[in-house]
């Protein structure tokens, strides 16, 4: 069996490579380093079975050879990060999975589509948790609309290639995730805190904190891909994430702990259509995968942190 990764070589990406050479299949990596970091899969180049391959798959995908599975994550999910590169984003969520569509058929291969949650926008009090019949509360021409509707373009496209073409799709929709090799400067929240803590910088809460969370590990995710993926016929969007919810406050109490840190906490305003709660409803998976995580929030943080302190005060922003 051979698959091809698309944003190979990003946070999740790499996670993803390394679990399907475990299983046994050959891999092609495929990043255009946007975002992505060789650095993230060193450890793999070299590997029996393994490829990386340089290429922007918004202006293309061309691998030679059989192709059994297609799975598209690639995407920069990074907030500041795609804020800056609004057209890039449309363009990978837009071009990028078309393009990663037309090989799955191509190659009779299943295809993957690795969404979010940020499909379901700034949900009201009644919307809570979010589940997948839920359409959103998205606006489509806001700070953070150059991502949100490119996923949402993105689910839009592999369902009319599922219904149009006959193409054999997965939908997941990712609930903040978080682990090792989730980049320091990423602008989530997870590694704005971890990174603030260990260089005794302040941590910065936007608004007043309240806002929540919803945090998964990431070996329990990838344990949710190859599940929706290998072991599932669902063709439909699918939620996963951990459904422990925390306000932002309480993060960065307990990263304050897990830490030892004696930062302070730093207040900022809170930026446009920022989501004020996100918390999955995952009953679906659930009942459809037999999925839920099993690594809390609090022993994900501690695993991440230790990943942290081996990176240099440069690496981490001080």
């Amino acid at each position: 069996m051979r698959a091809l990764v698309t944003g190979g070589a990003g946070f999740l990406g790499s996670h993803l490579c390394r679990r399907l050479l475990d299983h046994g299949f050959d891999v092609v990596c495929m990043d255009n380093l946007c975002t992505g970091r060789r650095s993230n899969i060193a450890v793999l180049e070299g590997k029996p079975g393994f490829t990386f391959v340089e290429q922007d798959v918004s202006k293309g995908i061309s691998v030679d050879g059989p192709i059994d599975r297609v799975w598209h994550l690639a995407a920069p999910a990074s907030p500041p990060v795609y804020m800056k590169i609004a057209i890039e984003t449309l363009d990978v969520g837009s071009l990028g999975t078309k393009n990663a569509l037309e090989l799955a058929l191509a190659k009779r291969a299943r295809f993957f589509l690795a969404s979010t949650s940020e499909v379901y926008g700034d949900p009201p009090a009644n919307e809570h948790p979010q589940r997948e019949t839920y359409w959103g509360n998205v606006n489509s021409v806001g700070p953070r609309s150059m991502y949100d509707e490119s996923k949402r373009f993105a689910e839009a496209l592999t369902t009319a290639y599922a219904h149009q073409r006959g193409a054999d799709v997965r939908i997941v929709r990712i609930f903040n995730c978080f682990g090792p090799f989730l980049k320091p400067e990423d602008g989530r929240v997870v590694s704005n805190f971890i990174a603030q803590a260990l260089t005794g910088r302040p941590l910065t809460i936007f608004g007043d904190g309240s806002q929540t969370r919803s945090l998964c590990y990431v070996t329990d995710l990838i344990d949710g891909f190859w599940k929706l993926m290998e072991e599932s016929t669902e063709s439909a969007p699918t939620n996963l994430g951990n459904p422990e919810e925390y306000s932002i406050a309480q993060l960065a109490q307990i990263v304050l702990e897990l830490t030892g840190s004696k930062s302070a906490i730093e207040r900022r305003p809170l930026p446009a259509d920022d989501p004020r709660q996100r918390k999955p409803d995952i009953s679906k998976a659930m009942r459809v995968l037999g999925w839920s995580p099993k690594i809390s929030a609090r022993e994900g943080l501690a695993r991440t942190i230790e990943w942290y302190r081996t990176l240099s005060p440069a690496e981490l922003g001080a």
